[in-house]
């Protein structure tokens, strides 16, 4: 039970984890929540080519370059990266093994795999280093096949502490004179794609507050290898305020071993926040384990500039849509000339009615449908990558439109949801660009536009015993239910994710 004290402490702010605290009809609401539980996201169909994602024709290219050059040397794009996970699911297999778990044949051979190819990772020399100042021999240690002692050394405190690292911080690639880690490779992104015509590049980075300072550091130095760029980079950590309270499996609030409430973080849906409060006017939105060295970036710098050009075409358009259905002699010829942008270009559905509608109903329902945040999102072709993917979705205001879903938000017994799934051709790769304007040149509140039906629960552990844990809608799936949505097919070379270490191994980030 949650006692008056409780109560007192959470309005007063003065539960520690909290900070600023949580108001006690917000807890009522969670603890709530978690005994009704989320309904599913009802799956119309899978988006495929031309219906729901579009391919760009190569004779377009060229003119969504040229809207992509215009804006960038304006200075319009910031680039967004949530950055503050940490590194221990990417070494998962190798912490068991360390702690002498027993492992699967799949983790064995992942192990076995890491080992094999150990001295050419780029963090190889930083692991010899760090062995030596504690009169140990990596080489030696490798020929004996001493793994339980290179192990430590890597991912423990006695040595570099990746497991404890942010993933931003694990070196990723190999380059001559040295290596990269992820937040170095965005910055060069960043550099070769969104530097305006004074040479000032943007980005901003969420961080963990543990590591803050030390991220600071290392992109301060990072920087200084590239003197024709100024970049303006900024951080910021997940509010706390948006953590969640956690229950028992009872549904009764759960209590640390010291007698506190439980408050976990919210997922990275609680980054909404943060990416309304950067006050960007166009911004990309990319994973921090999602980069490739240089040399495998020209396809990922490409579709970058092409999916920014066309958020910039619609985003004019859709603004001279607006200038024109709010003109006091805006004639039918004109709202039916909307109409048709809205679904041909925008994937909108409107009413069966439409038609029979009288024409000041008519320009209310595409004002009101138009005036919204936009996003256009790469999708690349499914080939057994897990994530979630593009669909058509039944929306609480009665019409279907295209969302990004995850595979956790569907009712997997249900055998025709199911199968929708199974017929999914693309995924998500996370790789798209924002606009946060309006065409008054305000920007949106982008809690305004979420659907907070699409939260999930989900099973987790803490000092030995089993809870639930409340996650807010997904950044780029609940938390953008109600955006203007456009799915364009991107190349599967654009997609190269650090989900494990062995990923590392792969050809595209051994270039």
């Amino acid at each position: 039970m949650v006692t008056e004290n409780d109560l007192r402490e959470i309005e007063n702010g003065l539960i520690d984890i909290i900070g600023e605290g949580i108001s006690a009809s917000a807890l009522a609401e969670q603890i709530e929540r978690f005994k009704t539980g989320f309904a599913p996201t009802k799956l119309e169909r899978a988006c495929t080519l031309n219906d729901g994602i579009y391919r760009i024709k190569p004779e377009e290219k060229e003119e969504l370059l040229d809207c992509f050059e215009e804006a960038a040397d304006e200075g319009r794009f910031t680039k967004f990266v949530p950055a503050s996970g940490a590194a221990t699911r990417m070494f998962k297999h190798l912490l068991a093994k360390l702690n002498d778990e027993e492992l699967s044949d799949k983790d064995a051979d992942m192990v076995q795999d890491f080992m094999d190819l150990l001295p050419v990772l780029p963090f190889y020399s930083d692991l010899q280093k760090v062995m030596m100042e504690d009169n140990a021999n990596l080489e030696d240690a490798y020929a004996n096949q001493d793994y339980a002692q290179i192990l430590e050394y890597l991912l423990t405190e006695k040595g570099l502490n990746y497991a404890a690292m942010p993933k931003g911080l694990i070196p990723f690639h190999n380059y001559e004179g040295g290596y990269r880690t992820p937040f170095e490779e965005h910055i060069a992104e960043a550099a070769a794609h969104i530097k305006d015509r004074r040479g000032k590049a943007k980005l901003h980075f969420t961080v963990s507050p543990i590591h803050e300072q030390t991220i600071r550091d290392h992109v301060a130095k990072a920087v200084e290898n590239y003197p024709d760029c100024r970049f303006d980079i900024n951080f910021s950590q997940q509010c706390r305020k948006s953590d969640t309270v956690a229950v028992d499996m009872d549904n009764e609030v759960f209590r640390t071993d010291d007698g506190k409430i439980l408050f976990r973080p919210a997922g990275h849906g609680a980054l909404l926040d943060n990416l309304h409060k950067l006050r960007g006017d166009l911004v990309y939105l990319k994973n921090i384990d999602n980069v490739v060295p240089d040399s495998m970036k020209g396809d990922t710098l490409e579709y970058k500039k092409i999916i920014g050009g066309l958020l910039v075409k619609l985003q004019d358009q859709i603004f001279e849509c607006l200038n024109m259905l709010e003109n006091h002699n805006c004639s039918e010829f004109e709202v039916a000339a909307v109409a048709i942008f809205a679904v041909s270009h925008l994937s909108m559905q409107l009413p069966d009615n439409f038609g029979q509608m009288s024409l000041e109903d008519k320009i209310t329902m595409l004002r009101v449908r138009l005036s919204k945040p936009v996003r256009v999102c790469g999708m690349v072709k499914n080939e057994g990558e897990p994530g979630g993917g593009p669909f058509w979705v039944d929306g609480p205001d009665g019409f279907i439109s295209p969302q990004i879903v995850e595979k956790s938000q569907v009712d997997m017994d249900d055998p025709e949801q199911a199968a929708i799934v199974q017929t999914a051709t693309h995924f998500n790769p996370v790789d798209l660009v924002c606009g946060m304007r309006s065409h008054r040149g305000e920007w949106y509140a982008l809690k305004n536009f979420t659907d907070p039906e699409t939260g999930f629960i989900s099973h987790k552990s803490k000092d030995g015993r089993r809870l639930k844990a409340m996650e807010l809608p997904g950044l780029w799936n609940g938390s953008m239910a109600d955006w203007i949505t456009v799915f364009v097919e991107v190349p599967l070379s654009t997609f190269s994710p650090v989900k494990t270490v062995n990923d590392l191994l792969k050809e595209e980030h051994r270039s």
